[in-house]
């Protein structure tokens, strides 16, 4: 792919998760953009940061005027209804095509790349899918930390809903504690049940 002056990241989060959406993330940054600061923990794949690095990194992209990103999610009946992998495409492809309508003269100069596994069903954009490219390339990093704070900020307001469950500790994955719960009070409507 020839370099262009921008590149679009895509990751996602919470496809093993028992419960709540499927979130992807994608992210415009310009190429050149510099992403070592003192005041930020150096920039890796989200779940290799704290929630407080991850935080601190979702601060500094909200507050660039060079960084856009857009997300959308893949809900638990569409994870049921068409399987994890299509619904993670189907969300991978409608953050990008949000990406472009509001961002189309950037997104025109852009290099599109896509952590592995995740794949665009959009004719008119090339794209590369990475293999581990959330420690390859700094955007599909950007974007695996977007979407991880805001979808286990989601999480954690669904703890208050449900707070049987545990959310706000384990965000919907299989842990013991959570198996536990659901099989004493049975699944909510925000779990997968294909999954369980």
């Amino acid at each position: 792919m020839a370099r262009k002056r921008y590149i679009v990241g895509i990751d996602e989060v919470g496809r093993g998760s028992l419960a709540g959406y499927l979130l992807v993330a994608a992210v415009i940054v310009p190429s050149g953009i510099n992403l070592r600061r003192r005041h930020l923990p150096k920039i890796k794949d989200s779940k290799r940061l704290t929630a407080l690095a991850r935080g601190k990194w979702l601060s500094f992209v909200e507050r660039h005027p060079g960084i856009k990103y857009t997300l959308f999610k893949a809900s638990p009946g569409t994870i049921d209804g068409i399987n994890v992998t299509r619904a993670a495409n189907i969300a991978a492809t409608g953050a990008v095509r949000n990406l472009m309508t509001k961002n189309p003269a950037t997104f025109a100069r852009a290099n599109v790349y896509l952590d592995g596994g995740l794949y665009l069903n959009l004719k008119n954009v090339k794209f590369r899918t990475l293999t581990r490219g959330d420690e390859k390339i700094n955007a599909i990093k950007l974007a695996s930390i977007i979407a991880k704070v805001k979808r286990d900020k989601y999480m954690t307001e669904l703890h208050k809903k449900y707070p049987k469950y545990a959310f706000d500790k384990h965000k919907g994955y299989g842990t013991k504690k959570h198996k536990r719960a659901i099989k004493k009070y049975g699944p909510t409507k925000i779990h997968r049940l294909t999954f369980i």
